[in-house]
């Protein structure tokens, strides 16, 4: 059997239609490639839930990947069972009975009570179905397994004693309603078979099929479920399963779809009596990315002043990725962050080629002084490459990234010869191999052509596509949130009263995570209210990554972030020995973190810029980012104190030499758009005199 490139667990359910908001008991699907999963998809009814499947299979089969689907319900019933009902022995002649039964609809109402009591009137015996929601509904099932009997097959399949299963798939209500899911699912799998190319395990020789549908029991990973802390159970299971599943070589899983021959009407549990193995596969990557812990921002006991450098490196030891990582089209990665290494799918150039327009030939029959070797008919032109081998002592007509035809191994640049159209003649020697391209010399094939932790830009792609590589695993891009607080601030031209500041900030943090391609999510405004800042901040933590504040960071009466953070949430204050932008408050709020930067436009922007963009980067899977900065002439003097490193706005004149705003008032808006970058001057003291070298940090060098 070949390898399965994609794996599919779904966590089914007989319940009705479910809200829109995620919810656990709803259908949920896990999608994993190659050990990476995609975002688990929630599905609100079975009908929704079978027009995604079909849609999936059809684009997975059109990307070439073949899938294995599993389901979380039996796909057989004991031996004996489907006899009885249908006359025959061929499962798949029970689930297309059913299929002609069955009936279901938007809302998740069905009929599977009716079905299993007119099943249960085949029976001269109380049963086999038993279970339901009313006493007095459906006389034909009862209520409890009392006096119910099994007559002509066993309660439980061969595979459910094996994995010690507590339910049977006849049981209707009371967890785990297991009987409904199969009543329910299997009317959908006879429809899904139909399909082109769709083979069942372990009915059918499932060899050449391009989807493969086969049961599975998601609590097989229930270690890992538990580990994962995931609210909702079944989305961490489905997640975590097909993770799993993908990891698992293709020899060890071919001799787990080796089975008894009574699985061949029963079905069987795939993996059943495998759980440590698959616990072991989730082991090594938790997909739900591990949460800060509440101390990650705390300071040693005593320290009161921090050294800029010592804020960068606590941040950078206390952070890790926290954004999921999911599978995504290399076509669609622009500013995307690797979460694994992109490997080399073919070498570049694939081939030996020409890298000019000219005549080729083997390099041992030249050598010094004039040279006039006979021409070969035909030439080499790419994609067209020359069909056969130029003869020993003869050369080619080759044009700029033809293949180098046999028996050519060197390249003569056109404008260097002379040619009659039957010889060509150059002056010797020509190096070995000159004006030739070694097939990998770029890249081989098996070769990591980009690293994890890279944000993808148009040079990346490029390699990308030249490598054949169409698939990526990436992380998600970082949802950060960006809240304004403060009583003065208010919506830019609601109002002309003086005593009232329009909101600079929130714009501008904004827009500064769109240009850093992360996912800005704009959380609005709160006034100097406890309460309203902690119900916002609530709502974001379900929402968001990481959250970006201002105003408020401080220990004044209406600092209400700051205030909140220490009663509700974690806060730890750092004061931070820069300028401008002393006040930040960080801290975590419902396992998100916060960063509460100054109130002040021109020291939120410094304070992002140098310490929020590095950890943001660092927990959507960047590597830490130390920002670009050039060595210039000052075109400014400044005596600057011991003490605090200081950020000027600055920008380059004509003459190369950094020149700085005017003031340095961290009120001062305009000197931001004035400026195209930072001058910064370090933590002792200093003198500085025009033409002083300084340090200049492009805005650019912080994307």
């Amino acid at each position: 059997m070949s390898r399965f490139d994609t794996v599919l667990v779904m966590d089914w359910s007989a319940a009705r239609a479910k809200s829109a908001r995620p919810q656990k008991d709803a259908i949920w699907a896990g999608i994993a490639r190659d050990g990476v999963s995609d975002e688990p998809v929630y599905l609100r009814s079975r009908l929704e839930a079978e027009t995604w499947l079909r849609t999936f299979f059809v684009d997975e089969n059109a990307a070439g990947r073949r899938v294995l689907a599993t389901f979380d319900f039996p796909f057989g019933y004991p031996s004996g069972f489907a006899r009885c009902v249908t006359g025959s022995d061929d499962p798949f002649v029970l689930w297309d009975w059913l299929e002609a039964r069955i009936r279901d609809d938007a809302s998740g109402e069905n009929n599977r009570f009716e079905i299993a009591e007119a099943i249960n009137a085949l029976f001269p015996a109380l049963g086999p179905f038993w279970g339901k929601h009313a006493k007095d509904r459906n006389p034909g099932v009862p209520y409890r397994k009392v006096d119910v009997r099994f007559d002509g097959f066993a309660e439980k399949r061969a595979t459910d004693v094996v994995a010690q299963s507590a339910s049977s798939c006849f049981q209707l209500a009371f967890p785990p309603t297991v009987g409904g899911q199969v009543l329910m699912g299997l009317p959908v799998m006879a429809r899904l078979r139909q399909m082109s190319g769709v083979a069942v395990w372990p009915f059918e020789d499932c060899g050449a099929a391009s989807v493969v549908l086969a049961e599975i029991w998601p609590s097989l990973v229930d270690r890992a479920v538990r580990r994962s802390g995931d609210v909702i159970r079944d989305r961490a299971q489905v997640q975590l399963l097909s993770v799993a599943l993908s990891r698992l070589p293709q020899d060890e899983l071919a001799v787990w779809m080796d089975v008894p021959d009574v699985a061949r009407e029963e079905a069987w549990i795939l993996g059943s009596g495998h759980g440590d193995r698959l616990d072991e596969l989730t082991r090594d990557q938790m997909l739900k990315p591990p949460r800060l812990k509440n101390d990650c921002f705390a300071l040693p006991p005593g320290v009161d002043w921090t050294p800029v450098n010592d804020a960068l490196g606590r941040l950078r030891a206390a952070l890790v990725p926290v954004a999921r990582i999911e599978t995504c089209a290399s076509s669609e990665a622009l500013g995307r962050v690797l979460a694994k290494d992109a490997v080399a799918l073919r070498a570049n150039p694939p081939a030996a080629n020409s890298a000019v327009d000219g005549y080729g030939f083997a390099h041992s029959v030249t050598g010094a002084g004039d040279q006039i070797l006979p021409l070969a008919d035909g030439r080499a032109a790419a994609g067209a490459a020359f069909d056969g081998v130029v003869p020993q002592g003869s050369a080619i007509r080759i044009l700029t990234g033809a293949i180098l035809p046999d028996g050519v191994d060197t390249v003569v640049l056109e404008e260097d010869t002379t040619t009659d159209g039957a010889r060509v003649a150059f002056e010797g020697p020509v190096k070995a191999g000159a004006n030739a391209r070694r097939a990998g010399e770029d890249v081989e094939a098996g070769e990591v052509a980009v690293l994890a932790g890279c944000r993808l830009g148009p040079a990346e792609l490029a390699l990308l596509a030249a490598t054949g590589v169409t698939e990526l695993s990436v992380f998600r891009p970082l949802r950060v949130g960006v809240l304004s607080t403060g009583d003065e601030i208010v919506a830019p031209g609601s109002t002309q009263d003086p005593a009232r500041t329009y909101d600079a900030n929130r714009p501008m943090l904004l827009a500064l995570l769109s240009d850093w391609r992360m996912a800005a999510v704009d959380l609005g405004h709160v006034g100097d209210d406890r309460a309203a800042v902690i119900a916002r901040l609530d709502a974001a933590a379900g929402e968001v990554d990481v959250i970006l504040t201002s105003g408020g960071a401080s220990a004044g009466d209406e600092d209400h972030v700051s205030a909140a953070l220490g009663d509700a949430g974690v806060r730890h204050d750092w004061r931070i020995a820069l300028k401008p932008g002393r006040p930040l408050a960080l801290g975590m709020w419902g396992g998100v973190p916060v960063f509460a930067l100054p109130g002040n436009p021109v020291a939120a922007l410094v304070c992002t810029m140098i310490f929020a963009r590095p950890a943001l980067g660092l927990m959507g899977g960047e590597d830490w980012r130390v920002p670009q900065g050039f060595m210039v002439p000052a075109a400014f003097g400044k005596i600057k104190k011991p003490g605090r490193r200081e950020y000027l706005r600055a920008r380059i004149n004509a003459e190369g030499a950094a020149e700085v705003f005017h003031s340095e008032g961290s009120g001062r808006i305009s000197g931001l758009g004035w400026a195209d970058g930072l001058v910064e001057i370090g933590d002792e003291a200093r003198t500085i005199l025009e033409g002083d070298l300084v340090r200049y940090i492009p805005y650019a060098s912080f994307r």
